[in-house]
């Protein structure tokens, strides 16, 4: 990916955010994929830990697809994914951007237009985690939370390298990273919420967006 610009990735080893398979993104995500990447379980466990937290304004909803998992629909939800075709299919849409985070981590909305934003089961792909978490700081007022959450599957030659040689825990703590190397979020708060039975585990990795946030945080 070229030189990073934020000073957060010398945290991570070489090699961390590269993949097995470093192609063009838009190539793999052509074809629509209408399937659900989490069992039912871990599906509604998302939808609930949304109503527990009361994301109900005007939400972000990130790396989307066909679907987004929410208990009530928001007042007005933005998705924003890599296949048109999926996207369009979101019922509870009010929005659509096709867009490729990898190779565009900017975000096209301006400053404090979301209350919420979330992330289901994909921030294991993203290869510039840190200028993204930082585009959504800029897009959400002050005070709105960015919720993560993610099982144990994904596309294993697409997440990046480090994702793939941690574990679940690891990856919490990964995630929450992130969050800190921002500067623009308070502590992340990080929280399993299926576990323990036969399935698709789920876990919970989030931030509010600090009142003044700063910029290249390198703790």
């Amino acid at each position: 990916m070229g030189v990073r610009g934020h000073p957060g990735y010398r945290h991570f080893p070489e090699g961390f955010f590269s993949r097995v398979d470093d192609g063009d993104d838009a190539g793999f995500y052509a074809g629509p994929r209408m399937v659900t990447h989490i069992d039912d379980v871990a599906i509604a466990g998302v939808g609930t830990l949304y109503t527990e937290l009361g994301v109900t304004g005007r939400v972000l909803d990130l790396m989307s697809s066909w679907i987004s998992h929410f208990d009530e629909r928001p007042e007005h939800l933005a998705v924003l994914g890599m296949n048109e075709a999926e996207l369009q299919a979101n019922e509870m849409a009010n929005e659509i951007a096709v867009q490729d985070l990898n190779a565009t981590p900017t975000l096209p909305w301006p400053d404090a237009h979301f209350d919420d934003a979330v992330c289901v089961v994909s921030v294991d792909y993203l290869t510039q985690p840190l200028e993204v978490f930082c585009e959504v700081a800029r897009v959400l007022r002050p005070n709105g939370r960015f919720i993560t959450t993610f099982s144990n599957r994904c596309f294993p030659t697409k997440a990046i390298r480090g994702w793939m040689q941690t574990n679940d825990r690891m990856h919490c703590e990964i995630v929450a990273e992130y969050f800190r190397l921002t500067g623009c979020f308070n502590e992340p708060v990080i929280k399993t919420r299926v576990a323990g039975r036969p399935g698709d585990p789920l876990f919970a990795v989030w931030g509010e967006r600090s009142a003044s946030p700063g910029t290249h945080s390198t703790p």
